[in-house]
């Protein structure tokens, strides 16, 4: 399987208005075109986090473990929907309650990105896509805070889980 390059995408500003439109294949070759990204931190009632893994074919960090759902919002279509859309597809999850945690620009040599941050408590079934994800699985927080910086995780996933999460958790060693 195979990212598709000719995919449309919001180009957005820093507040997340549309001010165009670009391919996939645009937004991910350097040209670092600014697009908007949902991402859903999945915590269950234990505080373990759930992770997928990118499947070898991705165009971008493949192999590594990243945010249990991540997707691009589609040109004409808002955040809110494209977050519902990408956890149906990926996870196979259709009754959460996302709270908003905040956005940010992640940027890297390749693209940036404004990304809306959202989380849920979920104890539900997950099936995960066996078409867009190699597998998932909850990570302890401290199973996390182990792997960061060792070329495991996204550094995508790093940075925000780091900015949002890990800063408001006490370790419990």
């Amino acid at each position: 399987m195979k990212d598709n390059l000719e995919e449309i995408f919001p180009l957005v500003d820093e507040d997340g208005t549309v001010v165009g439109k670009a391919t996939r294949g645009e937004c991910h070759n350097g040209s670092r075109l600014l697009h908007a990204v949902v991402h859903l931190h999945v915590f269950n009632a234990n505080g373990d986090v759930y992770l997928q893994k990118r499947p070898e074919w991705k165009d971008i960090q493949p192999g590594k473990w990243d945010t249990a759902v991540g997707g691009h919002v589609d040109y004409g279509e808002t955040p809110e929907k494209a977050l519902r859309r990408e956890v149906s597809e990926e996870l196979g999850i259709t009754d959460f309650a996302p709270q908003f945690v905040g956005k940010y620009v992640f940027d890297s040599k390749r693209e940036r990105e404004l990304v809306y941050v959202n989380r849920t408590v979920y104890n539900g079934e997950i099936r995960p896509s066996e078409a867009e994800l190699d597998g998932g699985r909850f990570w302890a927080m401290q199973e996390i805070r182990d792997a960061i910086g060792k070329g495991v995780l996204t550094p995508n996933f790093e940075s925000e889980f780091q900015r949002f999460f890990l800063a408001h958790t006490v370790s419990r060693e």
